[in-house]
């Protein structure tokens, strides 16, 4: 059985932007893509500048490939699979999201 834990409510989200959650001690970038209206949810640590900061990122995309940059050296990772596209051997943890009555939710693992 799949277990859920609130992290924030839809109100707190902005369009095409993200913000950080905390899941069971881990930080969480969760974004809100407006054109797709869907929910992604990526590890908030960015491997490659080695900091908390990917809820800064700027979403968009690179052909079909929903994407985030990095705030720090630019590079794209994947909404979808968390695969850094320039150097791919980096990738972010995913998360299970959802919306449900108001509020954002996280999949515990």
């Amino acid at each position: 059985m799949k277990q859920w834990q609130t992290v924030c409510q839809q109100s707190d989200l902005i369009q095409d932007t993200g913000i950080c959650a905390l899941l069971n001690h881990e930080q969480v970038a969760i974004f809100f893509c407006r054109h797709s209206r869907q929910l992604y949810a990526l590890s908030n640590y960015d491997p490659i500048g080695q900091a908390n900061v990917m809820s800064r990122g700027i979403i968009g995309s690179l052909g079909d490939q929903k994407v985030v940059a990095s705030p720090l050296y630019k590079q794209h990772f994947s909404l979808h699979s968390g695969e850094c596209l320039e150097a791919p051997e980096y990738r972010l943890k995913t998360y299970d999201v959802r919306l449900n009555q108001g509020k954002v939710q996280l999949r515990i693992n």
